[in-house]
C-alpha cells in the first residue's frame, strides 16, 4: 500500500497546485487516485507515442469519474518522441497525428492545457538552421490547425534554446507557453524576463528544484537568489503551477518547502 500525502492543498494558493501522474511507480488510474484527495490537477504525462503507453478509452473514463468525484483537473504533457520542427516530413507528419490522437483521446477530461516540446535538433544555430526549423514548425501547426487543433489549448515548453526562437510562431497560431521554471535555472535564463514578456501567454507553469546541473529535484534543493525570484514571479500568477517531480519523496518535499515559504510571503 501505498502512503497518501499528509494533507489536502487544495484551494491553498491562488494558482492550481499539481503534480505528475508518475508520483507512485503505478499506473495511470492509481496515481490519481492516490493524488486526487490532496491536489487541485494533475498533468498527465505521456511519455512515449506507442499505444501501450497511453491510457485506453477505458481508463480516460475512469480518469474522468475520479475528477468529478475530487473536483480535479488535469493537463496533458505530449510524448517527447515526437518532433514537429523535424527535417523529415514524415516525422512531421507522424507528430501532428500523434498530438491529434492523444487530444482527442483525452478530450472527455476537458485538460487545462496541452503541453508540447519543439526540440531544435540542428547542429548549429546559424539563421538558415533556424529559418528551416521555425519553417518545419509553421509546417505542422498549419496541418493540426487544418483539423481544429491548435490556438491556446496548446502551450509550447521552454526547452534548451531561447523562446524567443519561436515568437513569431507562438503569435502566428495563437498559442500558449508553458514557462519550465528548472529549465530556465539550468540553461542559464532570466526567468523575471521570460515571465514578463510571457505572462499574458503563459497557461501553466513547470516547478522544480535544479541544482548543479541536475533539474526535476525537490524544491528545497533551490538557491536562495532562484526561490525569490520564483516567488516573486508565483505571486503574480493564477494559472496551473505543476510540481514535475517523480517520486512521492520529492513531491513530500516540495509541497512542505512551498507551504513553508508561502506562508512567509
Amino acid at each position: 500500500m501505498y502512503p497518501f500525502l499528509p494533507k489536502s492543498y487544495k484551494f491553498t494558493f491562488p494558482f492550481k497546485i499539481a503534480t505528475t501522474s508518475f508520483i507512485y511507480p503505478d499506473h495511470y488510474v492509481q496515481n490519481i487516485n492516490m493524488l486526487a484527495p490532496y491536489l487541485d490537477e494533475i498533468e498527465l504525462i505521456f511519455f512515449e507515442s506507442t499505444p501501450k503507453s497511453l491510457p485506453s478509452k477505458e481508463e480516460i473514463g475512469v480518469l474522468l469519474s475520479i475528477a468529478n468525484e475530487y473536483d480535479l483537473s488535469y493537463n496533458i504533457h505530449h510524448p517527447l518522441d515526437i518532433f514537429p520542427g523535424a527535417k523529415d516530413r514524415s516525422r512531421r507528419q507522424f507528430a501532428v497525428e500523434t498530438i491529434r490522437q492523444i487530444i482527442d483521446l483525452t478530450a472527455p477530461l476537458s485538460p487545462s492545457t496541452h503541453t508540447i516540446h519543439l526540440p531544435y535538433e540542428e547542429i548549429d544555430h546559424e539563421n538558415e538552421s533556424l529559418k528551416r526549423w521555425q519553417n518545419h514548425i509553421c509546417d505542422s501547426m498549419e496541418k493540426l490547425h487544418g483539423t481544429g487543433i491548435g490556438g491556446k489549448m496548446i502551450s509550447v515548453e521552454t526547452l534548451n534554446y531561447p523562446i524567443e526562437w519561436v515568437d513569431d510562431i507562438l503569435m502566428d497560431f495563437n498559442l500558449s507557453v508553458c514557462i519550465d521554471l528548472g529549465h530556465l535555472i539550468i540553461y542559464g535564463f532570466n526567468m523575471k524576463k521570460i515571465f514578463a514578456r510571457y505572462h499574458d501567454k503563459t497557461s501553466i507553469i513547470h516547478l522544480h528544484g535544479a541544482n548543479d546541473g541536475r533539474d526535476h529535484q525537490a524544491l528545497d534543493l533551490l538557491s536562495r537568489s532562484d526561490l525569490k525570484t520564483i516567488l516573486d514571479i508565483l505571486k503574480r500568477f493564477n494559472g496551473v503551477v505543476s510540481l514535475e517531480v517523480f517520486s512521492y519523496a520529492q513531491l513530500i518535499a516540495s509541497l512542505n518547502f512551498l507551504d513553508k515559504v508561502w506562508m512567509k510571503t
